[in-house]
């Protein structure tokens, strides 16, 4: 059994384990990463972010071809099938992956692919289908091998009808259609995917509201763009059974209603991949949800193991996971450019999308805090109106009386991006962060970004009288 030595070992080449290894093979240490798929890339390049956003894309296009009265000159709308618009997304996931791989040839970093477990501290075996055992020693370990759908074992998942929200996938066929159990962030993106592919989608919630995470005014615009694509939501649900036969499943749910669909999609929790590690053999436990605890510095019980991405729980976002672990691997190496993620916009791909950083109007409201909104309506906007997506909002929360900024929250096409002009202000420390940052600058015309403009005069013509 060959055996080799590193600086750091990285478990997991997803986003937080690339962040970790490229940053300590930057400074100069010698790193080895390990991989249990074939490919690089972690699930979020082969199951999660990457091919759903890529989906959703493609399903974007479909619709703007379907419903523009333009394209109507070419031909009539279109039907695509699941398979044909997974075909698109497969490509990107192969550019991602060659990326990536380079990457790490670039910098030096070896790849090792297989299974790696603890034997001992400051080791791991990693068994290989090609490669046989391999043992690598080294100072330091970072585990960032993401995480996986919690699946009840009361339901039958290896069904054909039956699916997760990364067997999904593999979904060779159309449904018309679809039971989605879970109504958080996954659900809500897969039911704007199908829903746009014109299945018919029943989204099973177990609260009273999408999202309640977010500010309640773009809750209740995601529940009514869903429910206008035919999105049948039910809220304050929990199921009694899921059986599958050759023709469907049935689905009971604990209030009494029976639902009867072609598939079903279960989008509820995920858990933490830790359950092969070995983790016993260097005295680390887990919760009960598989995840590891750790410190403000990323650092584990056990000296030189570190722990990032999604494999610790919150915010179990690809952007934070990629700087958690540049930021492990500067606390190991004693950089100065470390920092513990705390202040992550959210971005959520349904279709509009949705995306908010800082404090929503009823965490304002609770703390007693006087603030006042800024609103801009994509709809007027020239910018929106060329581009033919005028559903959407822009909203600014600040203090009534220093003007600071203390939370953003968009809803609309290209939200994600949109977010980030008001993040960078936010971040400004002092006096910097301020609502007339927006009037004072000017901006490219048209742009989206004129919805700051907008929305700031709109918040500062609400105190002007006060």
């Amino acid at each position: 059994m060959a055996v080799y030595d590193y600086d750091v070992v990285v478990i997991g080449s997803g986003p937080a384990g690339e962040g970790a290894a490229i940053n300590a093979a930057k400074q100069g240490r010698r790193v080895a990463i390990v991989e249990e798929q074939d490919t690089v890339g972690g699930n979020c390049t082969h199951k999660g972010t990457i091919p759903s956003k890529a989906l959703r894309h493609s399903v974007k296009q479909i619709i703007e071809f379907n419903t523009n009265p333009m394209f109507r000159d070419i031909g009539e709308p279109r039907w695509f099938s699941f398979p044909k618009v997974l075909k698109r997304a497969e490509k990107v996931i192969s550019n991602q992956v060659m990326l990536r791989t380079n990457f790490y040839a670039r910098n030096r970093v070896d790849v090792f692919f297989g299974r790696a477990q603890f034997t001992q501290q400051g080791e791991v075996v990693v068994v290989g289908a090609k490669s046989g055992r391999e043992t690598l020693r080294a100072k330091n370990f970072v585990i960032a091998t993401g995480s996986s759908p919690w699946c009840p074992p009361d339901i039958d998942f290896n069904h054909p009808r039956i699916y997760n929200s990364d067997t999904i996938l593999k979904l060779s066929h159309t449904p018309r259609t679809l039971v989605i159990f879970g109504a958080g962030v996954i659900g809500c993106e897969y039911a704007s995917i199908f829903s746009g592919l014109g299945v018919k989608v029943d989204l099973i919630d177990m609260r009273d509201r999408l999202l309640s995470f977010l500010d309640d005014e773009i809750s209740d615009a995601l529940s009514y763009h869903l429910r206008n694509n035919a999105v049948k939501i039910r809220h304050n649900e929990e199921y009694e059974s899921v059986t599958g036969d050759d023709h469907g499943v049935t689905i009971c749910l604990k209030s009494g209603k029976k639902l009867r669909a072609d598939a079903f999609l279960w989008c509820n929790g995920r858990s933490g991949n830790t359950q092969s590690l070995g983790l016993e053999n260097i005295g680390l436990d887990v919760n009960s949800r598989g995840q590891l605890q750790v410190d403000e510095h990323y650092r584990t019980q056990a000296e030189g193991v570190y722990a990032v991405g999604d494999v610790i729980g919150w915010p179990s976002l690809a952007s934070a996971a990629l700087d958690q672990g540049r930021s492990a691997s500067a606390d190991m190496l004693k950089a100065d450019d470390f920092r513990y993620i705390n202040d992550v916009p959210t971005g959520i791909y349904t279709i509009p999308e949705i995306s908010s950083i800082g404090k929503t109007e009823e965490e304002l409201t609770s703390e007693c805090v006087p603030y006042e909104v800024g609103q801009a309506f994509f709809k007027d906007t020239a910018r929106a109106q060329i581009s033919g997506e005028p559903v959407g909002m822009l909203k600014i929360l600040f203090h009534r009386e220093t003007l600071q900024i203390l939370g953003i929250h968009c809803f609309g096409d290209q939200a994600s991006e949109i977010i980030h002009i008001g993040q960078a202000i936010m971040r400004q420390e002092g006096e910097a962060n301020t609502l007339k940052y927006f009037i004072n600058t000017t901006f490219n015309y048209p742009t989206m970004a004129e919805a700051y403009r907008v929305a700031a005069i709109s918040g500062l013509n609400r105190i002007a009288n006060l």
